[in-house]
């Protein structure tokens, strides 16, 4: 038998699949790593342990499957995009902490470009808006506040790279610097047109080329494992592909029209429009989906969701009303409602479409009868009626109703937060029966690398439907819901 290793580096951890030749994740191991916040709004990792955690992860599903590093006949690698390492090219050591998709410290960075009057040309060159969110300013602050980044700047021995990058220079003992094109659209530094940096944009952010990596095709020749614990030299990776693209690959959504929504850490929207790139009126983002080599690009609209698992995560860890994840769902189901709770998660600022840095988190409408089931089902909610704003959103730019959402994550198994995600979209919501969408996305893409399959149209079996969410309350109910969500936004969006 042979198999296919995806990588799927996440915000919280590491997941290593090995997937068969009928496209089915058969092991899994996964590993998490420390989360790190210095200042208010920062979020970092170190990207170290980053690296072993994939080590780990590939030795536990290689020891618990028995499976033979040498049934491994290609690797393909998915991550959480925006995320920017810097690293000597020389010893591959980080220079410093990988600064978060999450982190919001280049904000002064976005509003000096902003008052430059610079949103629009960024905007029509990468489909993206400008917000800390995106990779460009983060290269930029480690450039301008770094002295071990600013040395090896000036020794012309530095790589900046998002983390796809970085696993590949690991993988391949240095002999491998590059990305792929889905990864690139999110730096902001990428033409969509061209699908090569933008020489106005290198020179606007103070980024030289040779530091950063190759702009590959999603599905590529990337280099082989060389000098990695627990795997032969020689297996080649045949695929690079951010986590939210991967995943809407991993839905089956290769026809224009389909759409996914993924609940991770944050929530993500994307909707399949091909080889158009449409540009957005409604704040959301243009981003490239795949590109399997020379094959024309296919794009996608995006809105996301900066806190969706990670709210959830908060009441665990910094609430203590839960003990794990899971038992959200039985504790929000002993209450009918919210009973006038609501809860906006914005403790990163909010994301599409508000696009408000400043914004934080709020927690309103307590009375003394409020209790932590009434907290955990307006914790619920609240995942789910962030997702109606990007998708009223994504059909008024469309000018089309959305009929079905796949949906994938973790966060899927909860079938009450996927009942209230029917009902406030009015919209069914298809669950796959393999939920791990991102890390099956990255397997069949390098599948297709490795001539697994030869065709797209050979991967649209693989996904099948587990169960079908309709939607089950009223219209005016549905209206009433949003508009008291959109009050709590308001609250919470001032300045």
């Amino acid at each position: 038998m042979k198999y296919i290793m995806s990588v799927d580096q996440g915000t919280t951890g590491t997941t290593i699949s090995l997937v068969d030749q009928l496209g089915q994740i058969v092991f899994q191991a996964d590993k998490d790593f420390h989360q790190h916040f210095p200042r208010p709004g920062w979020v970092e990792h170190n990207p170290e342990e980053i690296w072993q955690t994939v080590l780990r992860s590939v030795g536990k599903v290689l020891f618990d499957s028995k499976v033979s590093a040498h049934q491994i006949v290609g690797i393909g690698i998915t991550n959480q995009r925006e995320t920017v390492v810097a690293w000597d090219r020389q010893t591959g050591r980080s220079l410093y902490p990988a600064i978060v998709w999450q982190c919001r410290r280049t904000q002064k960075i976005c509003d000096d470009l902003k008052k430059k009057k610079w949103e629009k040309k960024i905007h029509s060159k990468t489909g993206l808006l400008v917000d800390p969110y995106f990779s460009a300013t983060k290269i930029h602050w480690l450039i301008e506040n770094v002295a071990a980044v600013k040395s090896a700047v000036s020794k012309k021995s530095v790589c900046f790279g998002t983390i796809d990058s970085f696993l590949l220079f690991k993988l391949t003992n240095g002999k491998s610097f590059a990305t792929d094109v889905s990864n690139a659209s999110r730096t902001s530094l990428m033409n969509l047109k061209t699908l090569s940096w933008d020489a106005d944009l290198l020179k606007l952010f103070k980024i030289a080329i040779d530091c950063l990596p190759t702009i590959k095709s999603t599905v590529d020749s990337f280099g082989v494992t060389e000098s990695v614990e627990g795997l032969p030299n020689g297996i080649p990776i045949f695929a690079m592909v951010g986590d939210q693209q991967a995943a809407l690959f991993g839905q089956g959504c290769f026809s224009v029209g389909e759409s996914k929504c993924t609940f991770g850490t944050g929530s993500f929207i994307l909707f399949n429009t091909g080889p158009k790139i449409v540009y957005s009126g409604s704040k959301l983002l243009t981003t490239v989906a795949w590109k399997i080599r020379s094959q024309k690009a296919i794009y996608a609209l995006e809105g996301g969701a900066y806190i969706c698992g990670a709210a959830v995560q908060w009441l665990r860890d910094g609430l203590g009303i839960i003990n794990a994840s899971h038992e959200v769902e039985s504790l929000a189901m002993t209450v009918q409602s919210a009973q006038g709770v609501s809860f906006v998660p914005a403790f990163s600022g909010l994301g599409a479409p508000y696009w408000v840095s400043e914004a934080r988190g709020q927690l309103s409408g307590l009375t003394r009868g409020s209790t932590a089931a009434h907290i955990a089902f307006a914790t619920l909610e609240a995942m789910a009626l962030q997702n109606v704003d990007i998708l009223l959103a994504m059909e008024k730019d469309l000018g089309k109703k959305l009929k079905t959402l796949k949906v994938d994550g973790g966060a899927t198994q909860n079938a009450l937060l996927m009942q209230l995600q029917a009902d406030f979209l009015g919209c069914e919501i298809e669950r796959p029966k393999n939920v791990e969408s991102t890390s099956l996305g990255a397997a069949l893409l390098a599948g297709l690398g490795a001539g697994i399959w030869s065709e797209i149209s050979d991967l649209k079996k693989i996904q099948t439907a587990d169960r079908v969410f309709q939607p089950k309350i009223s219209h005016k109910d549905r209206q009433k819901k949003h508009q008291e969500w959109l009050r709590a936004v308001k609250r919470t969006a001032v300045k």
